[in-house]
């Protein structure tokens, strides 16, 4: 080797070192950020949040490898969600993850008309306002509806098939899900009346109401409950199915973690497998489709869980037809 290109081999060598770092910067940099505003805690949402991971996975992301997920989390307080979807606009994230309540997407909504945004919620995305159709979305958001508001003549049924003469039925809902609140409402007496029940209405929003709505139900001499969607009661639901249990009221719910726990019966989607979607589409979001040709996904499947041990302890004898229907019966 002359010694010229020696030295030019030796210089550039040198100064590798002080390029790497700058290198490295700019790999960093170029990792898409997600803003996920959780509703709840990540305690409650472990389950949810393993299953939002194994979506993104299928899309060839795994966080803090070729993704960062940048978390809010409002621990059941919706008045923080608007500051939360103003922050993560603001660190210009690659998209953002509103799951579990039409609070959360329609705040990130009104914070940025540009980000994509990936959503679920039980309420009409529609009806409240977050896409002009379920099949061509618009905009820059998309997700997930259960519909949770649309069964709520099946969840009625379950009960009265369980409980044929009672009349009087207690419905606890979260009022600062306002949205899902009046929907949820709307459905619900609607099919009541068909079935010949009667609705009272309990609103709570902290764990002291949740307390004060069980009590109220008792001395009102509700004979049974329906518990609306809402993160709030399910990062509740040992305290509210305990309370159930103590004051001998039969129970349905809309999400299964909720029998796990000592509930006496659920209906709905699978929460787990509404997560790995909203995941899904985040990935394929990031890999450069757009939200507008994504069409929201209506989950098909609904779970029916009985817990036969607390219906025992209940003293309640539950009808063949229904052990059948279930698709899980915890003994």
């Amino acid at each position: 080797m002359r010694r010229r290109e020696f030295i030019t081999v030796l210089g550039g060598a040198a100064t590798m070192p002080a390029l790497w770092p700058f290198t490295a910067r700019a790999q960093q940099s170029a990792m898409p950020v997600v803003g996920y505003l959780g509703p709840g805690d990540p305690e409650s949402a472990a389950s949810r949040l393993a299953a939002f991971r194994k979506g993104l996975g299928e899309q060839g992301f795994v966080e803090d490898r070729n993704v960062k997920i940048e978390f809010r989390w409002a621990h059941g307080d919706y008045t923080r969600v608007p500051d939360f979807a103003a922050d993560v606009v603001r660190r210009q994230v690659s998209a953002i993850v509103a799951p579990g309540s039409a609070t959360m997407a329609l705040a990130a909504k009104a914070a940025t008309a540009t980000i994509p945004i990936v959503f679920s919620t039980s309420a009409d995305p529609v009806e409240v306002g977050l896409v002009a159709s379920l099949n061509r979305p618009g905009g820059n958001v998309t997700g997930v509806a259960s519909m949770g508001t649309a069964i709520e003549g099946k969840q009625l049924g379950l009960l009265h098939e369980l409980l044929p003469n009672a009349r009087d039925v207690a419905v606890l809902v979260n009022p600062t899900g306002r949205n899902i609140a009046e929907s949820t409402l709307k459905q619900a007496e609607s099919f009541a009346a068909s079935l010949g029940q009667h609705i009272e209405v309990f609103n709570a929003s902290n764990n002291r109401e949740i307390d004060q709505a069980l009590t109220g139900m008792v001395q009102k001499r509700a004979e049974a409950l329906l518990v609306t969607p809402s993160i709030l009661f399910t990062s509740r639901r040992v305290q509210i199915a305990t309370l159930a249990a103590r004051h001998a009221l039969p129970a349905l719910y809309w999400e299964r973690e909720y029998v796990e726990v000592g509930g006496l019966m659920s209906y709905g989607t699978s929460a787990t497998e509404v997560y790995r979607q909203v995941g899904s589409y985040t990935g394929r979001i990031l890999k450069g489709e757009k939200p507008a040709d994504l069409p929201v996904i209506q989950p098909t499947t609904f779970e029916f869980i009985i817990n036969l041990q607390t219906a025992r302890t209940l003293g309640l004898e539950v009808p063949a037809t229904l052990l059948a229907r279930a698709d899980e019966v915890i003994e």
